[in-house]
């Protein structure tokens, strides 16, 4: 059965865009990187547009990670959820907030380990990730929490992490270990 190949650790070209995937990811192609070089031109726009959603926004990097977090456990997408949750404490969270994270598809999050924002911004993740659309009144009570730069860019941090995890799922990236 054919079956689509990660090209090797050391591939080097586009030599121009390999440098600058190394050099956003400190110095080595990730199994994503890998992956996404098949088509050069679909790896140099990733690479830009993700750089900015991860480096480049205003939000809060403990809510951007902890929609990336949560779009990782909603979709299956291990892989992302192994990526993020390191940086997720990193940003300010919990262990044990990150546990109840990782447990998110099967229970919501338990309201005392949580802020009002952020139970609102995971139920925004979950309806965004799961449902697509997104309540009225939960859309409402986030802008007045975070105002209007803030919702819009946890919205694309959600829309961007389903797109991630959706091509992770399907090219069957599962760990950067394995």
């Amino acid at each position: 059965m054919a079956q689509l190949e990660l090209l090797p650790e050391d591939h080097r070209e586009p030599e121009e865009l390999c440098a600058a995937i190394r050099e956003r990811r400190g110095g080595k192609l990730l199994k994503l990187d890998r992956m996404l070089l098949h088509s050069p031109n679909l790896a140099s726009g990733w690479n830009i547009y993700m750089g900015q959603v991860r480096q480049n926004l205003s939000l809060d990097p403990k809510l951007r990670e902890m929609a990336m977090c949560g779009v990782a456990v909603l979709n299956g997408a291990d892989y992302e959820f192994e990526q993020h949750q390191p940086i997720y404490l990193q940003a300010g969270a919990r262990p044990e907030q990150a546990e109840a994270l990782s447990r998110v598809k099967e229970e919501k999050l338990p309201p005392h380990l949580f802020t009002e924002l952020e139970l609102d911004a995971m139920e925004l993740i979950q309806g965004m990730t799961v449902d697509i659309a997104v309540p009225d009144d939960l859309r409402a009570r986030l802008l007045e929490q975070m105002g209007s730069q803030a919702l819009v860019e946890l919205m694309a941090v959600t829309a961007a992490y389903n797109m991630v995890s959706r091509f992770l799922v399907a090219t069957g990236i599962h760990s950067e270990e394995h």
